[in-house]
């Protein structure tokens, strides 16, 4: 009992750490260093307008809008307030997470490793302004929460968990397939009707009370084209992703106006391939550990970057725990390091000063990264099936 007191203690100590370090950062920073190059303009802006998916339609899934809107409600709309209260939150989000992180480091590496594991991955995310200044975190935090609830064996928590998720981003839910792989098969079942359970219940009931917007709300990101990425070299939109000028969040039939070219090469036609290519993995993969449960999530969230329209510079934070997780120590601190910078030169170095002739070489950059790490994610796969 003892040791299970003070190793619970350990974990604590580093999230706390973590979150002091955290504020001491934000504390010293000026209210615009902490806005920094994130989207607090637009959260505020839309929590202002009116309730999601009620009076406006909103891009995102539904779970952080209905948060913005309660702490812009919280605040009584003073800005200032707003992106305080929000750093706030989403720096104590990536608290637990590092405590979760250093939950399933420790399955996987042993207490001594797990710790080094987690201070690394502490420092990488610490200054890193994607965690405070978007709502990726917590995504990240229930994606890393429905994991370890899996390894618990607490099937149906894990479900509803990555089905919360999915409300706040659709990442969380790319870890299904590796856990369909590895838990037998009553648990498996029981965590993907779950989470598909959760997904449903909600978004019907959105749809229900307000069918235009939550339609348009659905239709909208998919409406936008694409956007850093190689398919949006290949169509020509040399542009970050955001939504049509024209676009009015009252009316839901602006919702799908085009804010670029649209594809030549069609969405479906590349998700028949790269899904087809994942489900083919995925029948080949034996998940036998964590490690390889890890490296396999890990493995779609690449397939997924690979092929979607768009990328935002952000979801590197999706990765990043994964790459932590899986590969020995050396290789998962250099590949942190390098696609940390990658996406921080793209965003906010040379996008943010408008150099966009800079893009397709930044892009073309990261998705050979991408390739490669998505490669050493299923040689390390293949290796832990060989043993």
């Amino acid at each position: 009992m003892g040791n299970t007191v003070k190793e619970q203690q350990s974990k604590i100590l580093v999230s706390s750490l973590f979150f002091a370090s955290r504020l001491i950062i934000l504390l010293s920073l000026p209210l615009e260093g902490v806005r920094s190059y994130g989207d607090f303009w637009n959260f505020y802006y839309l929590a202002g307008l009116g309730r999601p998916f009620r009076d406006i339609w909103i891009e995102f899934p539904p779970l952080f809008p209905f948060l913005s809107r309660g702490i812009y409600l919280l605040v009584g709309g003073r800005e200032h307030a707003y992106v305080y209260l929000s750093v706030l939150v989403f720096s104590l989000i990536q608290a637990v997470t590092i405590y979760l992180f250093q939950c399933l480091a420790e399955e996987i590496w042993g207490k001594d490793e797990g710790l080094q594991r987690t201070f690394i991955y502490a420092l990488l995310i610490l200054g890193l302004f994607y965690g405070w200044a978007y709502f990726d975190c917590l995504a990240v935090f229930l994606a890393l929460l429905g994991l370890y609830l899996a390894v618990k064996s607490r099937s149906l928590a894990a479900g509803i968990v990555l089905g919360l998720g999915g409300l706040v981003k659709w990442f969380p839910l790319l870890v299904l397939p590796s856990l369909w792989k590895w838990l037998e098969a009553k648990k498996a079942t029981r965590v993907i009707l779950s989470a598909l359970l959760v997904l449903l219940i909600v978004w019907g009931a959105l749809y229900v009370a307000s069918p235009s917007l939550t339609k348009a709300s659905i239709l909208s990101q998919g409406a936008k084209g694409s956007w850093e990425s190689v398919w949006a070299l290949i169509d020509g939109n040399l542009q970050t992703g955001n939504f049509n000028p024209d676009a009015n969040r009252l009316d839901p039939t602006t919702a799908t106006l085009s804010a670029g070219n649209p594809a030549l090469i069609p969405p479906w036609i590349t998700l028949l391939f790269f899904g087809g290519f994942g489900l083919y993995l995925l029948w080949k993969a034996q998940l036998q550990a964590l490690s390889q449960v890890s490296a396999f999530s890990g493995l779609t969230l690449v397939l997924f970057f690979l092929w979607s329209p768009g990328y935002s510079p952000q979801w590197v934070l999706y990765l990043i725990p994964f790459i932590l997780l899986s590969f020995e120590k050396k290789r998962s601190i250099l590949l942190g390091l390098v696609i940390l910078l990658v996406n921080l030169l793209e965003w906010p170095l040379l996008l943010s000063r408008g150099m966009f002739q800079f893009l397709p070489g930044l892009i073309i950059l990261r998705t050979f990264t991408y390739l490669i790490v998505g490669l050493w994610f299923a040689e390390l796969v293949q290796k832990v099936s060989d043993r």
